[in-house]
């Protein structure tokens, strides 16, 4: 664990050519991880996002069935704000996600499928920098550390290989957004953070349903200054990462 004082390295994709973010909901990529896909996607490298669920549990007043064609819209907006094309959506039950095979071994089929260098989650902490987590981001976080693994054994749902002949792929690193232990930064200043303001914005229908929600130039804006100085830079956005 790095201290809060010390001077974080700058994360380097180093020739990297395919990166998966997984989350649990749309927006969950917007805080922060987006602004970092932008950096990437600028630099040509290409990027999938793969969503548990569509958030349909995530307006109170509107129907679940209405919720989640809207937040699929909004997210597919979103990520194509930040340059990402390959949106993906599991139909998990938002609010419901379980921790277990079934839902392993589908992250598992699309790390095979994507085969990415990098895979990037949101924490599985309980206590995360924001407060107490989701039940859904940890499931989500643990669900991608074990399937990240997966994807690597050959032993493991073999079905995938020997029934839809997905080959084991190693992903060589995990990037975890909102982890209280932070290892590097990721510079987004500039043109990624501007495109990451636009991912957010993109959920407007849901941001509306949250009047108390900041604004996301305000927020975003904030939160990335704030951590800059960590990583030697105007805007940052801090992660932990593991060399799988």
């Amino acid at each position: 664990m790095t201290a809060d004082t010390d001077t974080l390295p700058l994360f380097e994709l180093a020739g990297a050519e395919r990166v998966l973010v997984v989350v649990a909901h749309p927006d969950d990529a917007e805080y922060g991880a987006s602004c970092a896909v932008a950096s990437w996607t600028a630099a040509g490298v290409e990027v999938t996002y793969l969503l548990l669920t569509r958030g349909e549990a995530g307006i109170r007043g509107l129907d679940p069935a209405e919720t989640a064609v809207l937040r699929e819209a909004e997210q597919r907006a979103g990520c194509a704000a930040v340059g990402v094309r390959a949106v993906r959506f599991l139909d998990a039950p938002d609010g419901e996600l379980v921790a277990g095979l079934e839902l392993r071994r589908a992250v598992t089929r699309v790390i095979r499928q994507v085969r990415p260098d990098v895979v990037v989650t949101i924490t599985w902490e309980l206590e995360a920098p924001w407060g107490l987590n989701h039940a859904d981001h940890r499931v989500c976080g643990v669900t991608v550390v074990d399937a990240v693994r997966d994807a690597d054994n050959p032993w493991t749902f073999r079905e995938l290989l020997e029934e839809e002949g997905l080959e084991p792929w190693k992903a060589p690193r995990l990037v975890v957004t909102g982890h209280r232990a932070l290892t590097h930064g990721i510079d987004v200043t500039g043109e990624p953070l501007e495109q990451g303001i636009a991912s957010l914005e993109a959920h407007a229908a849901y941001l509306a349903a949250l009047p108390d929600h900041p604004a996301p130039r305000e927020m975003l804006t904030g939160m990335t200054a704030a951590q800059g100085p960590r990583a030697g830079v105007a805007n940052a956005v801090l992660v932990h990462v593991w060399d799988m």
